[in-house]
């Protein structure tokens, strides 16, 4: 049984930032990738970003190249955060992260295995 838990949703004006965390837990060894996900109302769940297992593989969708950025955590080896910066309206939405047992990510949402119960990102203008 994996569970993995987001945590860092909130509300924030525009231009602002905000960092979600993420993390992963089981009783295994494994060392997980992650994908970060969003879906705002009425919308289909869409790809962010995503980091491989030893955090040197990274991708992100276009539209938040150069203002969201995934790192993992250093002493903690199945977290991962995604810093927001400079947020818009159009970021407003449910924030998922997910994970697998695998060396590489993807932006496939149907390649992860586990998935968080989602933390609220709200931006207002």
């Amino acid at each position: 049984q994996v569970q993995v838990v987001e945590s860092g949703g909130g509300e924030v004006q525009a231009g602002g930032s905000l960092t979600l965390s993420c993390t992963a837990s089981s009783r295994t060894k494994n060392v997980y990738s992650f994908g970060w996900f969003r879906q705002a109302p009425g919308q289909e769940r869409e790809f962010i970003g995503a980091i491989s297992r030893d955090g040197s593989n990274l991708d992100y969708e276009d539209s938040v190249k150069g203002r969201f950025t995934i790192s993992r955590d250093n002493a903690a080896r199945n977290t991962v955060h995604l810093q927001m910066n400079n947020l818009q309206a159009d970021d407003t939405a449910v924030y998922y992260c997910a994970a697998k047992p695998a060396t590489w990510a993807t932006s496939t949402f149907r390649s992860y295995d586990y998935w968080g119960q989602g933390t609220q990102v709200t931006v207002s203008s």
